[in-house]
C-alpha cells in the first residue's frame, strides 16, 4: 500500500496491522521483527516494552496478536518515533492502537535519567529488542538513518540488557533477536540479571549456517542455558517458508519457551 512519496504503508500478519515506514532509506521491518514478536506467548493482561522499536513493527505485532497486551514503543530517533505514531493513527490499527504508546528515549540511559525518560523500574512483564547488529565499521552506508539503526557500539548488549533488567518485574521475560556472532556478548550481558536462557538458531535451510538467533531469558532465574532445536526457514531449493515459520510470520502462532 502506498503512502506519502517518502514513505510506504505496509501490511503485516496478512493485513491484521499496518506500519508506516521510510521509503528507500532507514531500516525497514521484515521477518526479524515478526520472529521477535512471536517470542511473546502470554495471554494475560501484560505490559510489553519494545526497545529500539523503530517504526514499531514488533511491538504492533504483539499488540495485534495478544488482545490483552499493553505495549510501549521506545525509540531514540525522533524521525522513527514519528513513523510509529503515524502507524498508530492508521484506521487499520484502530482495533488495538489505544493499547500502544510511543516514547522517545535512549534505552542506554541509567538511573534517574532512565526513569525520567519513561523507562520506569519494575514496570513490564516482557521486554523485546532487536538491537543494532553490525559492527560500526561494517557495511558503511551514506544513509544516516539506516546507519543509526544498524551500527553496533561497544557494550551495546550490556547497556540494553541492563535497561531491560531494570524496567522488568521479577520473573519477567526478555526476548531478543540477533546475529549468531553476538551470542557471547548476550550471555555475558544477561549475567546474574537473567537466567534460564533459551537460544534457538535460525537457519535459512537444512545444512546452511545460522543467520540469526532467538533468545529468551527470565529475570532472576537460576535455570541453566538451553540450546533449542534449530528453526529452519525454507525447504531445500525453495524460498517458500515452512508452514510453522509462515504461521509465526503471520501471527497465527507463537514460539513459546519450553
Amino acid at each position: 500500500m502506498a503512502g506519502h512519496s517518502s514513505e510506504t504503508i505496509d501490511a503485516f500478519h496478512r493485513g491484521a496491522f499496518h506500519i508506516v515506514q521510510p521509503k528507500g532509506r532507514g531500516h525497514r521491518a521484515g521477518m526479524d521483527a515478526m520472529l521477535l514478536a512471536a517470542l511473546v506467548a502470554d495471554e494475560r493482561g501484560i505490559r510489553v516494552a519494545d526497545l529500539g522499536a523503530g517504526a514499531g513493527a514488533a511491538g504492533l505485532a504483539v499488540a495485534s496478536r495478544l488482545e490483552r497486551a499493553e505495549v510501549v514503543l521506545f525509540e531514540r530517533s525522533a524521525e522513527m518515533a514519528e513513523f510509529a505514531r503515524k502507524s498508530l493513527a492508521l484506521a487499520e490499527n484502530e482495533r488495538f492502537s489505544r493499547r500502544v504508546s510511543v516514547i522517545e528515549a535512549d534505552v542506554t540511559l541509567i538511573g534517574k535519567e532512565r526513569n525520567a525518560a519513561g523507562l520506569m523500574d519494575d514496570s513490564f512483564h516482557h521486554v523485546i529488542m532487536n538491537p543494532p547488529f553490525n559492527d560500526a565499521s561494517d557495511r558503511l552506508t551514506p544513509d544516516a538513518l539506516k546507519a543509526q539503526a544498524h551500527a553496533m557500539t561497544d557494550g551495546l548488549f550490556e547497556s540494553w540488557v541492563r535497561t531491560a533488567g531494570a524496567i522488568m518485574i521479577p520473573g519477567g521475560q526478555l526476548s531478543l533477536i540477533a546475529r549468531p556472532q553476538s551470542i557471547a556478548e548476550i550471555i555475558a550481558a544477561c549475567g546474574r540479571r537473567f537466567g534460564g536462557l533459551e537460544i534457538t538458531p535460525v537457519h535459512p535451510r537444512e545444512g546452511e549456517n545460522a543467520v540469526r538467533i532467538l533468545v529468551t531469558a527470565i529475570k532472576g532465574s537460576r535455570a541453566r542455558l538451553a540450546l533449542r532445536a534449530p528453526l529452519v526457514m525454507h525447504g531445500e531449493g525453495t524460498h517458500k517458508f515452512s508452514d510453522f515459520v509462515d504461521d509465526l510470520n503471520n501471527g497465527r502462532a507463537a514460539y513459546p519457551r519450553k
